[in-house]
C-alpha cells in the first residue's frame, strides 16, 4: 500500500472514531493543531474516504491553508468532478452547498470530489471585507449547528504584509496586492511561492492527478452584482453552460451565463480550464451580506435571497451541468440524496443537514 493511500486510510479512521464519540472538535488527530478541525463537516454514507490538500502539495502540511477533501466514490464507470466551496469564505452559500453534499449525496457513478472550505485560514477569520456576522446558525434535526462566516483571502497574520502591487504567476499582469492572498486571483499558483499560491498549485494537482473532467468553483457576489445568478465558464465549455441554464430555466431556477474573459488570468474558471483538460465552471448567487458596510445582514433568513434558495440554486447548476455533460459526452457523475431547489425552500435547509 503506498504511504498516500495508507495516511488516507489512518485519517478516515481516526475521524470516523472521533465522529461517533462525539468528539471530533477535540480528537487527538494529525490535524489538532490546525484550526481546520473546528468546522462543522459531518461526513454521511456517501463518503468513501477523506484526505487533505497537502497531499498534494506537501508543503501544505500542517499550515492554516491545509483543509479537508472529501471523496464520493461510486465505484462505477463514470467521469469525476471537483466540486469546491468557501473559496470565498464569506460566500456561505457555496460552503453549505458543498456541506450538504457531503452529508447527503451517494454517488452512483463516476466520483465527486468536494472541498466545503477550499481556503481553510479565510474561513477561520471574521470578515474584514464587508463586516458579516463572526457566525451564523441553522437549526437542524440534531440541534442548532454554528459555522463560522469567514473572510475573503487568506489571513495576513498568516501569510504577511502584502505587496504594493501583487504580479500573477506566469502572466506578469499587476493585481492589487491584497490579491496575493485571493485564492481566486493567484491560480496556477506557484510550487515555491506564497501560502496562497501554494494553496492554488495544490488544486491544479488535485485536478491532473484525479483525471477531474468537470471542476466547478462556488462563489456569491452581492445582491445588485450583474454576477449574481450566473455561472461564468471557461470558453471551452461554454456551450455546456449554455444547455445547463436554459434547463435550469426548465426548473424555475433563471440564471445567466458568462464566459471567462480572455485577460482575467488568476480565476479558478480561466485556469483551470485553460492549463488542465478539466471543464471549468464558476457559479454566483446572489448574497445580501455581500457589500461593503453590510453590517447585520441577514445572510440565512434574508426574505429575498435566504440562503436555503441560494445553496438550491447552486445544487440545481451544479446538477445541470452534471446533466449537460452527459448529453454531449455520454456520461456523467451520477448522485441520489440531493434535494430539489423547491423542497430546500420549503422546509429550510437544516432539514437536510445531519
Amino acid at each position: 500500500m503506498d504511504q498516500r493511500r495508507f495516511r488516507k486510510l489512518i485519517v478516515m479512521s481516526i475521524l470516523v472514531i472521533a465522529l461517533s464519540s462525539g468528539l471530533a472538535a477535540t480528537a487527538e488527530t494529525e490535524f489538532a493543531r490546525d484550526p481546520l478541525s473546528s468546522h462543522d463537516v459531518r461526513p454521511g454514507a456517501g463518503v468513501t474516504h477523506v484526505g487533505c490538500m497537502s497531499d498534494y502539495n506537501a508543503a501544505l502540511h500542517f499550515t492554516p491553508v491545509d483543509t479537508r477533501v472529501y471523496y464520493l466514490e461510486s465505484g462505477e464507470p463514470g467521469p469525476t468532478a471537483l466540486i469546491l466551496g468557501g473559496t470565498h469564505a464569506n460566500e456561505i452559500a457555496g460552503v453549505m452547498a458543498a456541506t450538504l453534499i457531503i452529508e447527503r449525496a451517494v454517488v452512483t457513478a463516476g466520483r465527486i470530489i468536494v472541498v466545503p472550505y477550499a481556503n481553510n485560514s479565510a474561513a477561520c477569520q471574521s470578515d474584514s471585507t464587508n463586516g458579516g456576522p463572526e457566525w451564523y446558525y441553522i437549526q437542524t434535526p440534531s440541534g442548532l449547528r454554528k459555522f463560522k462566516y469567514g473572510d475573503r483571502r487568506t489571513s495576513v497574520s498568516h501569510q504577511g504584509k502584502d505587496p504594493a502591487r501583487y504580479i500573477h504567476y506566469p502572466s506578469g499582469k499587476a493585481l492589487s496586492g491584497n490579491s496575493a492572498r485571493d485564492l481566486n486571483r493567484v491560480y496556477p499558483g506557484k510550487l515555491n511561492g506564497n501560502l496562497t499560491e501554494k494553496l492554488a498549485w495544490a488544486y491544479m494537482q488535485l485536478i491532473k492527478s484525479e483525471a477531474v473532467t468537470i471542476a466547478i468553483d462556488l462563489h456569491e457576489a452581492g445582491t445588485a452584482s450583474k454576477l449574481a445568478n450566473t455561472i461564468v465558464a471557461n470558453p471551452k465549455n461554454l456551450d455546456y453552460a449554455v444547455m445547463a441554464v436554459l434547463d435550469e430555466s426548465l426548473e424555475g431556477c433563471n440564471m445567466n451565463v458568462d464566459a471567462s474573459a480572455p485577460n482575467s488570468p488568476g480565476l479558478s474558471h480561466r485556469e483551470w480550464g485553460d492549463v488542465t483538460r478539466a471543464a471549468a465552471y464558476l457559479i454566483e448567487t446572489p448574497n445580501p451580506g455581500q457589500y461593503s458596510g453590510a453590517v447585520n445582514a441577514d445572510v440565512v433568513t434574508d426574505p429575498a435571497n435566504p440562503l436555503a434558495a441560494r445553496v438550491g440554486t447552486h445544487l440545481t447548476a451544479i446538477e445541470a451541468i452534471f446533466a449537460a455533460h452527459e448529453l454531449i459526452d455520454g456520461g456523467r457523475p451520477e448522485w441520489t440524496g440531493i434535494p430539489a431547489r423547491g423542497d430546500l425552500v420549503e422546509r429550510g435547509l437544516g432539514s437536510y443537514l445531519r
